[in-house]
């Protein structure tokens, strides 16, 4: 069974750097009820300021791994 998060992402910057803010917005059983969403969401307080392709839905199998099945690293940057 494929399960679909829906996403909004868009770039913030504040005192200290630029960075992606991402909300999940929510996980829905069909792409269809992911997009509906969406179009309720564009015309929202804060949403609306930002392009329609800030939102993004992801695809995954219920219940399966996607990702990390390796494990992961951090890298930490120095000065």
């Amino acid at each position: 069974m494929k399960i679909y998060l829906l996403w909004h992402t868009h770039e913030l910057t504040d005192d200290f750097a630029t960075h992606d803010e991402e909300k999940l917005i929510g996980v829905f059983s069909s792409a269809e009820k992911a997009n509906h969403t969406i179009e309720k969401y564009k015309t929202l307080e804060g949403f609306r300021d930002y392009p329609s392709d800030c939102f993004e839905i992801s695809e995954y199998d219920l219940d399966g791994t996607t990702n990390w099945s390796e494990g992961f690293c951090t890298t930490r940057w120095t000065e």
